[in-house]
């Protein structure tokens, strides 16, 4: 049951590490903001870092939770997931990420 739980925080943390990376361009910052990058609360090249720190960190738990050659197959699978997740997410509803931006439900600046 510990090992079910940890996979879902695995998989939590990619899809986390992916929606960061995608923020971090500015064309899907615009796409989930609507607003100009220089407007945003936080600048969307700084969610580079915490994109890859969380990818380290599902690597980190999928290594605890079996041996080195399963889990790097595991991590693989489910950045793949965790990827296909975030474009289907930000081709049908990307205000939904704005979450992980940092802003949530802000009306457009005209």
């Amino acid at each position: 049951m510990l090992d079910a739980g940890l996979l879902l925080l695995s998989a939590a943390l990619s899809f986390s590490g992916m929606v960061w990376l995608a923020l971090a361009t500015e064309v899907h910052w615009h796409q989930v903001i609507h607003r100009p990058v220089d407007q945003g609360l936080i600048r969307h090249s700084a969610l580079r870092w915490p994109g890859a720190l969380a990818l380290c960190l599902a690597l980190a738990v999928c290594l605890v939770v079996d041996r080195p050659s399963m889990a790097v197959l595991v991590w693989i699978m489910l950045q793949a997931i965790a990827a296909f997740a975030v474009a289907m997410v930000l081709g049908h509803r990307p205000r939904w990420l704005a979450l992980w931006a940092g802003q949530i439900r802000q009306p457009p600046t005209p």
